[in-house]
This record gives C-alpha cells, sequence and structure tokens, in this order.
C-alpha cells in the first residue's frame, strides 16, 4: 500500500504544477463591467471555431488537468484513510 501512496503523490504533484503552469498561460477573458450588463452574444468565425485555437486547447486541457486533480485529491484521501 506504501507503494500505491507514493505513485500517486508523484502524479499528485505531477498534475499540479502542471495545472498551474496551464492556468497561467491563459489570458484574460474579461470583457469589464459594459460585458456583463450587455451581455456578448457575437458570433462569429472566431467564437464558433475557439475550441481549435491556442486558447481554446489551453482551456480544455485545464479542464482535464483539473478534474483529475479532484479525482486524485479523493483517491489520496482515501489511501490516507486506511
Amino acid at each position: 500500500m506504501e507503494v500505491v501512496k507514493y505513485v500517486l503523490i508523484g502524479i499528485y504533484v505531477i498534475v499540479c504544477l502542471g495545472l498551474i503552469v496551464l492556468a497561467m498561460m491563459q489570458s484574460s477573458e474579461d470583457s469589464g463591467a459594459s460585458g456583463t450588463i450587455m451581455g456578448s452574444t457575437t458570433s462569429n468565425f472566431y467564437e464558433k471555431n475557439k475550441g481549435r485555437t491556442k486558447e481554446g486547447k489551453l482551456k480544455k486541457w485545464t479542464i482535464i488537468l483539473g478534474i483529475i486533480f479532484a479525482v486524485l485529491t479523493i483517491a489520496l484521501s482515501i489511501v490516507y484513510a486506511m
């Protein structure tokens, strides 16, 4: 069981560092107070193909690593409870 703990901790550290780097690489999507009040309903080519851009891929991988982080957190709490 000790080997499982160390493997999970190693993966956890790698995921944490990756999540930090990806979050810092992303640009801010702030549209200011007017964007909040008025809303932004642009449907141009960029908005439709946003997932294929660098920002879209960074966002997707940040979400994936965030989910892995949450799962590893629960797994580590279960392993340490035993």
